[in-house]
């Protein structure tokens, strides 16, 4: 149980801090030991809360030119998403997600950095968009749609409002079809009322050390967890 509880607080205080990357977190503490198919379920309820929390507490921030698109583009990706993982290998169209994540990392660093003095391409940000939406709707995996908001928001706060609100419909979509076909179970909802007070610590600290640390440092942290989370799929998928 003691890997539990660092899991998610380790998972859910990054979420606090940069809006995302917590399933990166908790599944790579928990997946030497753990079966997927055991912690996908306890990570997506207790993520349902976290996002709710770090919408209303950005409320201020949301737009619903960003929220919208995104939230249309999620519920897409699922009709797609049935047909690819009925007749294409998982593990390449994740290998292509991953890469794609790493490169689109890569530009933005570069950016932040001032190397590159490209503008945003609608292009390839209706592109971004459209696999970020179809990644969600086939894995429940946000890291690419936390690339394309990332994109298209200007602070720290701004992002993680608008990112929150679209995985809060995300999450309900996923909790009803995973209870539906019986991936979330009564014991899994059990272990999920246990570690909640873990999951509230480490929002909360996450939260704090995002108002302490400076806007930029924040920024290229989460840029370096999209670059950190593709590697991860295309590494775990390899």
């Amino acid at each position: 149980m003691i890997m539990w509880i660092i899991a998610t607080f380790a998972a859910f205080f990054i979420k606090g801090l940069c809006g995302f990357a917590n399933t990166l977190v908790f599944t790579t503490i928990l997946g030497f030991g753990v079966n997927n198919v055991n912690i996908s379920p306890v990570e997506l309820v207790l993520g349902f809360p976290s996002n709710c929390i770090l919408t209303w507490k950005n409320r201020k921030k949301l737009d619903i030119k960003i929220v919208l698109p995104m939230i249309l583009l999620i519920l897409l990706g699922s009709i797609p998403g049935a047909f690819l993982l009925k007749n294409v290998d998982a593990h390449n169209i994740k290998i292509l997600f991953g890469l794609v994540v790493v490169l689109v990392g890569i530009e933005m660093m570069l950016k932040e950095y001032d190397k590159i003095h490209m503008k945003d391409s609608k292009l390839v940000l209706l592109l971004v968009g459209i696999l970020g939406g179809l990644m969600c709707g086939l894995f429940g995996v946000g890291v690419l749609m936390a690339a394309c908001v990332s994109r298209v928001t200007n602070t720290s706060e701004e992002f993680k409002a608008n990112l929150s609100a679209i995985f809060i419909i995300e999450n309900l979509f996923r909790i009803v079809m995973y209870a539906s076909i019986g991936v979330i179970t009564f014991e899994s909802l059990k272990l999920v009322v246990y570690l909640i007070p873990f999951m509230l610590a480490g929002v909360f600290a996450g939260m704090k050390s995002a108002t302490i640390l400076d806007e930029k440092l924040v920024k290229k942290l989460v840029i370096v967890l999209l670059i950190i989370s593709g590697l991860a799929l295309v590494i775990k998928n390899v």
